[in-house]
């Protein structure tokens, strides 16, 4: 079986059971362990012995599912660049929110890119331009002119 642990962790599986199920006081397993008393009581009160998470926790938005639905709508509607719906966003539905929470909610609601938002032409033409189809033999090139260098007097 394959332990993951924390590069910092001075505890074990084994050892952070042990901790847990021993009778033993706090103060007497922290030496024995050469642990802080802190980590005793910690490993004590939880019921796993595996290590949490190690990421941040305060990436979460401050907005409620039902104030991302509002800026996911104003986004839709009124096309608003984000630094635009990060001042509506604080000025009235929540004073709290970051410009890089907001920015993950709209990337999670799939409305990040303003571009995709816009509406497209209505003319019957392709977004892309392919190149014209000549019959066969004939090679389609592009050219393409070198600047002109300080050195030379024509141009290549």
């Amino acid at each position: 079986m394959h332990v993951n642990l924390h590069k910092n962790a001075r505890t074990t599986p084994a050892i952070r059971r042990e901790l847990r199920e021993s009778p033993l006081p706090i103060a007497e397993l922290a030496r024995r362990y050469h642990l802080s008393q802190a980590t005793v009581r910690k490993w004590r009160r939880r019921a796993e012995t595996t290590d949490r998470s190690h990421r941040p926790h305060h990436l979460h938005t401050t907005l409620s599912p039902a104030q991302e639905a509002v800026v996911v709508a104003l986004r839709q509607s009124l096309l608003l660049p984000l630094d635009d719906l990060l001042a509506v966003t604080r000025e009235f539905l929540n004073e709290n929110v970051s410009r890089s929470g907001l920015d993950r909610c709209l990337r999670r609601h799939g409305v990040s890119d303003l571009k995709a938002l816009l509406p497209r032409e209505a003319s019957g033409k392709p977004a892309y331009q392919p190149f014209k189809d000549y019959a066969p033999g004939f090679v389609h090139v592009d050219v393409k002119y070198l600047p002109q260098m300080p050195d030379e007097d024509p141009r290549r």
